[in-house]
């Protein structure tokens, strides 16, 4: 066992643990036993501290070796190697500050380990004077949400275009396909099944549009402004140059905040990324329902479309297959839109100079992200690329629908077409209305000639 101190006392901890005091405290503090800290934000945080220990090399802060040996530690910790040493819980007190201390005690002691010293000889890298140089919570934890959530938004956006690219392929494949349209779960006027899924290919793509157009605001940091924004305790030259590093070691186009002290207190560009990410997951259940409904059945039910039937679907019914992907996709949007909730409050708790509730708007946002680029991935390959259009049926509900009827409206008038459709079943009206027509248009012929 070894002993580290801080300044609320001492802490016994295992020789082999490469986290310190700050972090077991912070795992007795918020025991809920929930989540971890998401992993994303993790190896975010550490590239901040990689680029901070690059800068002081170039500084020649310290003597030559010690932060080399940071910058490999974080290329281990980059690689996987100690994963399970970040151990604080995603819903934290502090703004952040246990997980940021985490980081800082796991590169230490990863450091130290390269120097071929023991776990906890901060006399030689110290978690805070060393690893944190210039840094705060406060700037670290923002700027790496920013990387965290950008590198999963371009995930997203990926994801998206090739949803876009198999509901227009779904278009084409069916444009010569007629069937009722709906309206209010009504029927309507005819469409073609093709025509449907280029609107839901067109709604994709604005939400392609729309997550492209939102990185260039996470792109601002307050990198450099510590504490309040106001760079306490952080050199002039390791503000420019950090974030130098940071831009090549995360290959994001990174600029530093006009206003740094807007960055540490207001999160309202997290509100809007969850937002556009709301938007999406409201354009996802939509299409996601309509296709569920679409393939309602086999027999009791719309049957206008077959999605693959992937997996059994009653433990008591024989037979009968669920739209099991609609349902998963429609469940990950409703998840996504309860996250952008608690976004939206947590933002607005930002009181003075720091928000404290940071760690809810980072787990929330990295998990929708997360959520909706695997829902949106599995969407297409399992559903939308592998169904197919009963077309037959498609055929059989517009014939024996009266959707033809607003065609007559221009010729024979609304109050007309609305009588003879109530009076006759669908068939035997349109043969009326086609009789009208005719009959119209040879008095309007005679007409002519007698003029």
């Amino acid at each position: 066992m070894r002993i580290e101190k801080d300044s609320l006392g001492e802490k016994k901890l295992s020789e082999s643990a490469p986290y310190g005091i700050n972090t077991l405290r912070a795992m007795e503090n918020f025991s809920l036993h929930h989540k971890r800290t998401n992993m994303r934000l993790i190896y975010a945080v550490v590239k901040v501290k990689k680029a901070a220990a690059l800068t002081y090399c170039s500084l020649q802060v310290r003597e030559k070796g010690i932060y080399e040996a940071i910058v490999s530690a974080c290329d281990e910790i980059l690689n996987g190697k100690y994963d399970d040493a970040f151990a604080t819980e995603a819903l934290q007190g502090g703004a952040g500050t246990s997980t940021n201390m985490n980081v800082n005690e796991v590169v230490a002691n990863a450091a130290l380990k390269k120097l071929g010293k023991n776990y906890g000889q901060y006399d030689i890298i110290h978690p805070l004077d060393d690893v944190n140089r210039g840094q705060s919570t406060n700037d670290v934890y923002p700027t790496a949400l920013r990387i965290a959530a950008i590198e999963l938004l371009r995930k997203l956006s990926q994801a998206c275009a090739e949803l876009q690219t198999a509901l227009q392929e779904k278009e084409n494949a069916y444009e010569h396909v007629h069937k009722l349209g709906r309206t209010e779960m009504m029927d309507a006027v005819p469409v073609t099944v093709g025509e449907e899924f280029g609107a839901y290919a067109q709604a994709i793509s604005r939400d392609r549009w729309r997550l492209y157009k939102v990185e260039e605001r996470l792109r601002q940091i307050n990198l450099g402004g510590t504490a309040v924004g106001i760079s306490t305790n952080a050199s002039r030259q390791y503000r420019f140059r950090v974030i130098e590093e940071l831009r090549r070691i995360t290959d994001i186009g990174l600029a530093a905040a006009e206003y740094p002290m807007d960055i540490t207190q207001n999160n309202d560009v997290f509100v809007e990324v969850s937002g556009l990410i709301k938007a999406l997951a409201v354009n996802i259940m939509k299409i996601a329902n309509d296709l569920r409904l679409m393939n309602s059945g086999p027999q009791g039910g719309l049957h206008e479309i077959q999605l693959q039937a992937l997996q059994q679907g009653s433990t008591i019914m024989p037979g009968k297959v669920n739209p099991v992907i609609p349902e998963m996709v429609m469940q990950c949007a409703m998840k996504v839109m309860a996250n952008d909730t608690a976004i939206t409050m947590a933002a607005a708790h930002g009181e003075f100079e720091l928000n404290a509730f940071l760690p809810l708007i980072a787990d929330s946002l990295l998990e929708s992200l997360q959520l909706l680029t695997e829902a949106v991935i599995i969407f297409r390959t399992k559903c939308i690329s592998l169904l197919t259009v009963n077309e037959a049926q498609c055929q059989y509900y517009l014939d024996i629908s009266a959707a033809f009827g607003a065609n007559y409206i221009q010729r024979l008038g609304y109050d007309t077409v609305s009588r003879v459709i109530k009076e006759h079943v669908p068939q035997e009206a349109k043969h009326i209305l086609d009789r009208m027509l005719e009959q119209n248009s040879s008095k309007i012929q005679k007409r002519d000639r007698d003029k």
